[in-house]
């Protein structure tokens, strides 16, 4: 199996390239971002010594799926996905933060919790609440959007607006689309079996209109879990089965690695990045519903770049 860890395209009227923890972005003609889902893998903010088959193109198909499925709610910045593993979509100034909403105390909040914390991102939590129980209603925990090598930080509405981030307006708006998304992307979970525990969403600028932007439920950006077992798991405190990357920090985390300094990243032996590819698939499947087809592989590089230029140059 073939794993795609690095692009260096050239594509026509292309202006620039980012090159992300697991995205390469090229801008076309200040006008397009033609965003090619790698098949890197990051945990703790750092990118993994190996990468993993078919993860770009699972990814990246199930964000164009429910890009697709929340059309309605607000517009998005996708155009096309020429290739699996590449979607083509108007280029936006993005918002610098980022909008996550938790429907569960679990993850990161959890661990918060545990320690005694009370209060996320201004948002007081009560005394005795349990692991993986679920909020009276969502909650949203926005984090800044951090430069490249910087971890994201939590951050309160009230700072958002005092440091002048984002306008109350465009805030109230964004707040509104995290909602209506989240609900959204609960609806389709629940008709799978799942739950959509949390999520992130991040959101953009073009002539005066708010886009939504980058991936969206993803097994990367959230947490999924099984609706079957939940409340008798809860019942007795045991861990949810879940759908998310959790499993690969889980691993890490088993192996002495959390992304802290002095820390070494364990050995990805080809047995765990197979089993990693395969996780990833069963996740895909789950929750769209859909078989997970591989795409060819022989000739990745190739099948890309003939892939996303064919359709640059017809849609001039």
């Amino acid at each position: 199996m073939k794993a795609l860890v690095g692009t260096d395209f050239n594509f026509p009227g292309q202006q620039s390239v980012y090159h992300g923890k697991v995205r390469d972005v090229y801008n076309i003609n200040n006008n397009l971002l033609v965003m090619v889902a790698t098949d890197r893998i990051s945990a703790f903010d750092v990118v993994l010594s190996e990468g993993i088959p078919y993860k770009g193109q699972m990814l990246n198909q199930i964000a164009s799926k429910f890009l697709d499925a929340t059309a309605d709610i607000c517009p998005n910045w996708k155009l096309a996905t020429p290739d699996p593993m590449v979607t083509v979509g108007l280029r936006c100034e993005g918002f610098p933060v980022e909008m996550i909403v938790r429907g569960y105390l679990c993850g990161s909040a959890w661990r918060a919790y545990k320690s005694g914390v009370r209060r996320i991102c201004g948002i007081p939590l009560p005394d005795g609440m349990n692991e993986n129980q679920r909020f009276p209603e969502p909650i949203i925990t926005p984090t800044t959007k951090a430069a490249q090598g910087r971890h994201d930080e939590d951050i309160s509405k009230e700072e958002i607006l005092r440091q002048g981030l984002v306008s109350e307006a465009d805030y109230a708006l964004l707040e509104k689309y995290t909602m209506q998304l989240f609900l959204r992307g609960s609806e389709i979970a629940a008709g799978r079996g799942l739950i959509l525990v949390d999520t992130k969403y991040e959101f953009g600028r073009r002539d005066g209109v708010v886009y939504l932007i980058d991936e969206i439920h993803t097994p990367d950006s959230s947490r999924y879990f099984y609706t079957e077992g939940y409340d008798e798991r809860f019942r007795q405190g045991e861990p949810q089965r879940q759908l998310s990357k959790e499993f690969v920090r889980e691993w890490l985390m088993a192996n002495g690695f959390q992304g802290q300094a002095g820390q070494t990243i364990p050995e990805m032996t080809p047995g765990i990045v197979e089993s990693i590819s395969e996780r990833y698939a069963e996740l895909f499947e789950h929750i769209t519903g859909e078989p997970f087809i591989k795409g060819d592989t022989t000739h990745l590089l190739s099948r890309i770049e003939e892939n996303t230029t064919q359709y640059l140059i017809r849609n001039k």
